[in-house]
């Protein structure tokens, strides 16, 4: 996709990246979303906020991503990308503190440790600059093992439990957790939601922000966002739901042209 030369354009369109742009975990974006979001940009300003590393999301989204997308919101927006152009970035390391962290993730790694689950594979924590992604059975799973977990958990309540034990256990911290994806959860300093990534816009820039997501519900890593005054929330329940979504609001565009 080419960057529209219209500087008019004061409604800006938000997108998840899992569950909403591409199916979760481990799939990368169809032709057919890509065309309609290249038609979508010529109309408004176009950007994604994943919860997961700016590498995982350019081989989702494509290697273009940053030129393709106005705005790029990778780790909730702590890794940041306007019109191409980095922004800078914190790190919750320094924000808790190493000998905190080391505490925290000690803990993880001794609670999973005891969990009898089904399966057990590999990378059960997973660090990023302003999260960590925990995954009880593992991110070392395949599709198969990411559904069969998903619908035990859905039984069990395992992600749910062992967050309620994280609150418990470090009640001082002030880190949050959410539910995203099928088979684990982010744990994450207050308030470094995906609202974080709107510390980024200047919201008088535009009429409208729109924020499509997926996990809207409480709990899920699109809540706070989906449920920001300033935001627009449209709930979507995958690919097919957010292309006929962006087609309904071309059909619009074009009418009132």
């Amino acid at each position: 996709m080419t960057k529209p030369t219209s500087t008019s354009r004061r409604t800006l369109i938000l997108f998840d990246v899992d569950g909403t742009l591409v199916p979760p975990r481990g799939v990368q974006i169809s032709s057919e979303t890509l065309n309609l979001l290249k038609r979508l940009r010529e109309t408004v300003q176009i950007g994604f906020i994943g919860g997961s590393t700016l590498k995982k999301a350019l081989w989702q989204l494509g290697n273009t991503a940053l030129e393709d997308f106005d705005y790029a919101f990778a780790e909730c927006g702590v890794v940041s990308y306007i019109h191409g152009v980095p922004l800078p970035t914190e790190s919750l390391v320094n924000l808790i503190g190493e000998n905190n962290y080391k505490s925290l993730v000690n803990f993880i790694l001794h609670y999973i440790a005891d969990l009898d689950l089904p399966i057990k594979r590999g990378t059960f924590v997973e660090f990023r600059q302003g999260l960590l992604n925990i995954c009880p059975q593992g991110r070392n799973t395949t599709p198969e093992e990411q559904q069969r977990f998903e619908a035990y958990d859905k039984i069990h309540n395992i992600r749910s439990n062992m967050i309620q034990a994280l609150k418990t256990a470090f009640p001082t911290y002030n880190l949050v957790c959410a539910i995203g994806g099928r088979t684990s959860f982010d744990m994450f300093p207050r308030g470094w939601d995906k609202t974080y990534a709107l510390r980024h816009l200047d919201i008088s820039d535009f009429d409208e922000i729109h924020y499509l997501g997926d996990k809207t519900e409480l709990g899920g890593n699109d809540y706070e966002i989906f449920h920001h005054p300033a935001i627009r929330g449209q709930q979507v329940k995958g690919p097919d739901d957010t292309n006929q979504f962006i087609i309904q609001l071309l059909d619009t565009y074009m009418i009132n042209q």
